[in-house]
């Protein structure tokens, strides 16, 4: 809350006669989410917290991409992923050893929940072709982290179909991508499901936090940002198809 100045001599007799100002701390300001709400302002945080998204992919940058948007203030997610944890998920995904063998949409929804007190809507499901308008129904943002073709083919085709925003995040090796789908090529169908690939925490977490911003930047503004990431010379490109 702001006071509007006041004329000098006014401002005088108020610390004369008045008793002292009360100073009324918002709601917000004492919340779990202080440091995102003095950043981001009050307006966008409300914005953030009614907008509903779908992330594709409960895996290293779908898992991490939902914690790092329910932290930052998102209140209506919803995760779709039909995996269970492996014990060689952990270096690059926040699940733990007690984990493995659950699913993994279960325990994010539970650990985000016990963290923040959100509740995510967990879809232990595969994502098809034929389940797609019931998976994404209400969606006003869908994530794509899909580590297969056929599952990224589907959510390109049904989120063009229907006009929905969409962004798809990749990894490989040393290189991640950031796209919407208008500029969006599905890669080849040759790798996947393959696990046996190189991997760095540090490549996932980097793409995340980029990601993180379009996101937001998408939900303030409309804005669709394009970007590539290199692992190697920590370079962050807009890329411009």
């Amino acid at each position: 809350m702001f006071l509007k100045p006041l004329h000098k001599r006014s401002l005088l007799l108020a610390k004369a006669s008045s008793p002292p100002l009360t100073l009324i701390v918002p709601t917000y300001l004492m919340s779990i989410f202080f440091h995102e709400n003095l950043y981001r302002t009050p307006a966008l945080m409300t914005r953030l917290q009614e907008f509903p998204v779908t992330v594709c992919g409960a895996g290293a940058l779908g898992a991490n991409l939902t914690e790092n948007l329910a932290r930052s203030g998102f209140g209506r997610l919803r995760v779709i992923d039909r995996d269970r944890i492996e014990e060689r998920n952990l270096s690059t995904q926040p699940y733990y050893k007690s984990d493995i063998g659950a699913y993994k949409t279960k325990i994010l929804t539970n650990t985000l929940y016990r963290a923040l007190g959100v509740t995510i809507d967990g879809r232990a499901k595969e994502l098809t072709a034929d389940n797609c308008s019931q998976l994404l129904r209400d969606s006003q943002l869908v994530i794509d982290t899909f580590d297969n073709s056929v599952a990224r083919q589907a959510v390109k085709d049904y989120c063009q179909q229907v006009q929905i925003p969409c962004l798809h995040l990749g990894l490989a090796s040393d290189y991640a991508e950031i796209i919407w789908n208008d500029n969006y090529r599905v890669p080849s169908p040759v790798n996947d499901d393959i696990c046996d690939y190189p991997l760095a925490r540090n490549l996932v977490m980097l793409t995340v936090a980029v990601a993180g911003e379009v996101i937001i930047t998408f939900v303030a503004t409309e804005k669709q940002q394009n970007f590539t990431i290199t692992l190697a010379d920590l370079a962050v490109k807009p890329l411009n198809p």
